[in-house]
């Protein structure tokens, strides 16, 4: 929950804007859904080493809404791309690559941690491991839709506000 606190504050900081803090984290939910199903299929307990693993998932995730709405906004900005469908598409298939990149990497690299869960040495590592190639997969097939589909819905009028305020810094 503190985290979750935590990177909600920074992403209100980051963005002033409640609805695209809102946005972003909206795709956390979606990363720990996947987590917990794969914990109670394997019948992994919660440990200090599996509530790591959410910790890194939450990043990762806020990571990704990250990159979709801060793409979404230099396009308007830098590109002079209006509010509309077209900015949509172009936005989450310009930003599909990097978050798959980053999902398929850690994934193949949590891959022994999840064959040798009976390896000795390794018995703390795959709780960790179960957690954060779960819940990225989930977060990563899902929130591909769902960021697009809340930016469209409730992200014209922030848009609006936050390119009235003439912020010219690169996100």
């Amino acid at each position: 929950a503190l985290s979750f606190a935590l990177i909600y504050l920074v992403l209100y900081l980051r963005y002033q804007s409640i609805i695209f803090a809102t946005i972003i984290m909206s795709s956390l939910p979606m990363a720990l859904i996947g987590a917990v199903c794969a914990m109670w299929l394997t019948a992994t307990p919660l440990s200090v080493a599996s509530v790591v693993g959410f910790i890194t998932l939450t990043g990762i995730a806020a990571r990704n809404g990250i990159l979709k709405i801060s793409h979404y906004l230099n396009l308007m900005r830098f590109e002079g791309e209006t509010f509309n469908e077209l900015l949509i598409i172009r936005g989450a298939k310009e930003r599909l690559a990097p978050v798959l990149m980053t999902s398929m990497v850690t994934a193949f690299a949590l891959i022994p941690l999840l064959w040798a869960a009976d390896q000795p040495g390794k018995e703390i590592l795959h709780p960790v491991a179960i957690v954060i190639f779960s819940g990225l997969m989930s977060s990563t097939l899902l929130d591909t839709l769902l960021t697009p589909l809340l930016y469209w819905k409730f992200g014209k009028k922030p848009t609006q506000q936050w390119l009235k305020n003439n912020s010219k810094e690169l996100i």
